[in-house]
């Protein structure tokens, strides 16, 4: 016999286990099915675990480059082992505290298979034997994986994507990352940091493909400068795994002279695919894009009461779009009504300095025929950065002719912090006047914002306007 529930959603990661947790706010009875733990890829393999790795790294790169500190600074080394138990760790604890949540709020999770019908029934496979749900509402929340080549793919030793990177048991002599996106930056900073010889090799014109070209070139400067080695229109042809060690062949994009890198290590980061090849209990019912499922403004797919959220309905690829995505899918689910807008999607990378983004970029703006306004603020002008000793980045903020805010791009230690201001000014279309007006704490890089919009309008007051 069915079980029955007002919503089932396949899928634990973070999209799915915040949908489940709004849906039991509604008074909904929600069954929860994943085949991996809470958390998702996100928490358990993704971005919890990384920002962990780049926070123990950053620790010892600050200390090794600090000027004023004495001592055998060569000396200092990181406990591999020590550091991913602490990974593990928090991983574990934050695991823990959304299973809490969820029995607080009595939703039935359910570790297994599930396949998805056009009836809305859902077949789980679990150890114990399969069950059977027929929802009234279902919400698709399955992520995606990394992609590999059709020359190359994972083997989870010599080849690997960012779970295995994750989790190595020892940092690699050398490592060669393909794809110069978020992922692999961080993950070659990563190891950059804690001795591996990184090579970066990206296909495209620019580092973080899509993003501002100014803000882009400022930060593959300064991660030059920390060490990675970053190729861009690097065509990669073929690939040989062999006694441990990879090579990558290929030509320049432009040039077409060929190449060839060795390394211990190669770290498939150019791309992701949406996880749908199992989701269906026969053919497929729902439209489709690449494997990626169509949905509408209120998250619905083309089978009515179907949902899709996260990295399966495509879009940008983010966590933060996913936490999004679930709490409009779960309230539409329950009766509500409400659509995504993703105009101020805001963007980060967390290398050093980090990435930040929301809006257009200027090239985008350009091809969309609007007249654009444009303030960069250096750091180099930052009374703060200088305190830091990080002055390598910028703020920028572009406005259109009538002087509202389109885009915001920000290279500086903390970028993730300081763009939601510039979100909220891109979501609400604020003047440049407002971004101005507000007070910013001194010192502090926010301070930056604010002069950068001043900029934008040539009046800027710690920089030339020229």
């Amino acid at each position: 016999m069915a079980n029955v529930r007002d919503i089932v959603i396949i899928g634990a990661g973070p999209g799915g286990y915040l949908a489940a947790l709004r849906a039991a706010q509604l008074k909904k009875t929600v069954t929860l099915i994943d085949r991996d733990r809470v958390g998702g890829t996100c928490i358990n393999y993704g971005c919890i675990p990384s920002k962990y790795l780049l926070h123990q790294t950053k620790v010892l790169g600050d200390a090794a480059a600090a000027r004023t500190i004495e001592g055998p600074v060569g000396e200092l080394r990181l406990n591999w082992a020590k550091v991913q138990q602490g990974r593990q760790a928090v991983v574990d604890q934050l695991v823990k505290g959304l299973v809490f949540l969820l029995e607080k709020n009595k939703v039935e999770v359910v570790k297994g298979r599930a396949r998805l019908r056009p009836d809305r029934t859902v077949r789980v496979e679990t150890a114990e034997g399969e069950r059977e749900y027929r929802a009234g509402k279902v919400i698709v929340a399955t992520g995606s994986r990394t992609a590999g080549l059709p020359f190359l793919k994972i083997d989870g030793r010599t080849v690997i994507g960012s779970t295995e990177a994750l989790g190595l048991p020892e940092v690699p002599k050398s490592l060669l990352v393909i794809g110069a996106g978020a992922i692999g930056l961080e993950m070659g900073s990563i190891y950059r940091r804690s001795g591996a010889d990184v090579t970066v090799l990206e296909i495209l014109p620019q580092i973080l493909p899509g993003s501002d070209k100014e803000a882009a070139t400022r930060l593959e400067r300064a991660l030059k400068k920390q060490g990675l080695k970053i190729f861009t229109e690097m065509r990669i042809d073929a690939a040989d795994v062999a006694d441990g060690l990879a090579t990558l062949r290929g030509a320049g994009v432009k040039t077409g002279a060929p190449f060839e890198f060795k390394a211990e290590k190669v770290l498939l980061s150019a791309g992701r695919r949406p996880n749908t090849e199992d989701l269906f209990d026969g053919p497929a019912f729902l439209e489709m894009d690449r494997g990626f499922i169509k949905v509408n403004a209120a998250l619905e797919t083309s089978a009515p009461g179907v949902y899709a959220i996260g990295d399966v309905a495509g879009e940008k690829l983010l966590a933060h779009k996913a936490y999004h995505d679930a709490v409009v899918a779960a309230e539409n689910a329950s009766g509500l009504s409400r659509t995504v807008d993703y105009k101020a999607l805001p963007a980060s990378v967390y290398t050093e300095p980090e990435f930040a983004s929301v809006g257009l970029t200027q090239e985008e703006a350009a091809a969309n025929g609007i007249e654009v306004k444009t303030g960069v603020f250096p750091l180099q002008a930052s009374g703060r950065a200088l305190t830091m000793g990080a002055t390598d980045g910028l703020i920028k903020v572009l406005a259109d002719g009538a002087g509202r805010v389109i885009g915001a791009h920000i290279v500086a230690a903390g970028a993730s912090d300081l763009i939601p201001v510039l979100t909220m000014a891109v979501a609400k279309g604020m003047a440049l006047e407002e971004l101005d007006s507000i007070i910013y704490i001194h010192p502090t890089l926010s301070e930056g914002i604010g002069e950068a919009a001043l900029k934008a309008d040539n009046r800027a007051l710690h920089i030339l306007n020229a």
